[in-house]
């Protein structure tokens, strides 16, 4: 499989992103100070290091990116009686990447809390919440969010929610999340058609918050 350029990923080589989270050993020992992101992402595949993998493109997307990754790879998961707070809590994360400001930011963290941490759906909100700003009201010291927290919140709801869509598919799902990935990496918007009532695309020209 060669994936070929992931436009959105801006590291030249693998590492400077494999530096940032924990890897696998079996998964580390295909990294070198060579390889760029979509070299390993397909040894990764190859090998089947399919979570080193979702790790992988958390954090080398931009973070409005991971986000939308994270809502559409959770949304695609959503049982038809998922309860009310899980889908606005998608819609919520959904709205920052459309406009990410401040208000919105902090919206999408109200939503998740609601939806609860224990469900997959409250973590792409957090996720954006978590993208940069202070993590405490404007009256209080500011508290910087630490820079690797959104792509933890990315990755942790997409490996949740395709751990409780269906454990026996775990792997197939893991592998779909990837395709979406790689499909918004190159620019796109995801590939799969996801359950419920999900914007259709991520806005190309909308205005990006400085969260890198």
């Amino acid at each position: 499989m060669a994936i070929g350029p992931l436009k959105k990923i801006t590291a030249k080589q693998a590492r400077e992103i494999c530096d940032q989270f924990e890897m696998a050993a079996a998964a580390k020992a295909l990294l070198n100070d060579q390889i760029s992101p979509d070299g390993l992402l397909d040894l990764l595949m190859e090998h089947g290091h399919l979570v080193d993998a979702i790790k992988l493109l958390s954090f080398g997307l931009p973070k409005r990116e991971a986000v939308w990754w994270g809502a559409q790879c959770v949304r695609s998961s959503l049982p038809a009686d998922a309860p009310a707070k899980s889908s606005e809590a998608l819609k919520a994360a959904e709205a920052w990447v459309y406009k990410p400001t401040e208000e919105n930011r902090w919206a999408a963290k109200d939503t998740a809390e609601r939806a609860g941490m224990d469900k997959p759906a409250g973590w792409p909100g957090m996720g954006a919440f978590w993208s940069g700003g202070s993590m405490v009201a404007a009256h209080l010291p500011q508290m910087l969010p630490g820079p690797a927290f959104t792509a933890n919140a990315v990755s942790g709801a997409i490996l949740m929610a395709a751990a409780l869509d269906d454990p026996q598919r775990i792997m197939e799902l893991y592998k779909l999340s990837i395709e979406d990935g790689i499909d918004i990496a190159k620019g796109g918007t995801g590939k799969r058609r996801p359950r419920g009532d999900a914007p259709a695309a991520l806005p190309s020209g909308a205005p990006v918050a400085k969260t890198r």
